[in-house]
């Protein structure tokens, strides 16, 4: 691990029973102690630099043993509220990976065919396969989020749906998926700053949705569904991380550092040949 954490962010950032995001500072920066003549951004780039090599040799490690049969995979989901920073957080720590070895879905609103099945049938349609690092950007969490917020689904069904998601990741991890859950935990005061930059911006207007503006005014509904979620749904299987995101370059390295801390876990190595290397090296040289 990186000089500049004090603390490893598996632990810093798991999500203790009854979470308060009111009493977690979006701003904040746990784990990290940084770098005093660095600066603590600058320090964050070189610390988001020496990961990259480490998380992708380790990703190709699980993608190369993938292909000669072994069933783990790992599986990061990511949630928050809008302009929280789940795309750059794909693009900056993700997008260092191999893209082959890499599944990534975004989850949208459910078209009409999705919505004749249960809420989890398309979730699990996109597990990724065996060596896979995949990526849920936004997930079946939705289901009792948004869904709760606006009533879209009786307090009933949305009660049913907190278990049958601990039912759903335990028959994850038994399938060999390891589960990194993240909730990019921002301040409205920063999503306002970051939704007025699109607005300013010819080349951000593509990212800009009015109805993110709509949603801001139920803020305090979704802290209360998302502290729900954490605390119904963090078990010892797949436990829940909140991650500050008003520092976006705080995030991407809590990200990745949680990405490798869960491949390390894996304690993967190139997989053995499969056939004689010395004598193939004999073949080679005489063909």
């Amino acid at each position: 691990m990186h000089k500049a954490w004090k603390d490893d962010p598996a632990v810093a950032l798991a999500a203790l029973p009854g979470t308060k995001l009111a009493d977690i500072d979006p701003a904040s920066t746990p784990g990290f102690k940084g770098d005093k003549k660095l600066g603590d951004k600058a320090t964050g780039q070189q610390v988001l630099d020496a990961g990259r090599a480490q998380l992708t040799e380790l990703q190709q490690r699980l993608y190369a043993r993938g292909v000669e049969g072994d069933e783990r995979r790992v599986l990061l989901i990511l949630q928050g509220m809008d302009t929280s920073g789940k795309d750059g957080t794909v693009r900056h720590v993700v997008g260092s990976t191999h893209p082959e070895g890499v599944a990534l879905t975004s989850f949208k609103a459910p078209t009409p065919w999705e919505r004749r099945h249960d809420f989890l049938w398309r979730v699990s349609r996109r597990v990724p396969k065996r060596g896979m690092l995949g990526v849920f950007n936004r997930s079946h969490y939705e289901d009792v989020l948004i869904q709760r917020v606006h009533h879209l689904a009786p307090p009933a069904e949305i009660e049913r749906r907190y278990g049958a998601i601990n039912e759903f990741e335990n028959g994850l991890a038994e399938r060999g998926i390891t589960m990194v859950k993240v909730m990019l935990h921002i301040s409205p005061e920063e999503q306002k700053e970051r939704l007025q930059e699109r607005l300013d911006r010819p080349d951000r207007y593509w990212k800009y949705n009015p109805a993110d503006v709509t949603e801001r005014g139920f803020w305090n509904e979704y802290q209360e569904a998302y502290e729900l979620a954490i605390t119904r749904c963090s078990i010892d299987a797949a436990p829940w991380y909140v991650v500050p995101a008003d520092k976006k370059w705080y995030a991407r390295i809590a990200v990745q550092r949680l990405l490798v801390g869960a491949l390390e876990s894996l304690d993967l190595s190139w997989p053995p040949p499969s056939f004689d290397v010395q004598a193939e090296k004999k073949r080679l040289k005489q063909s």
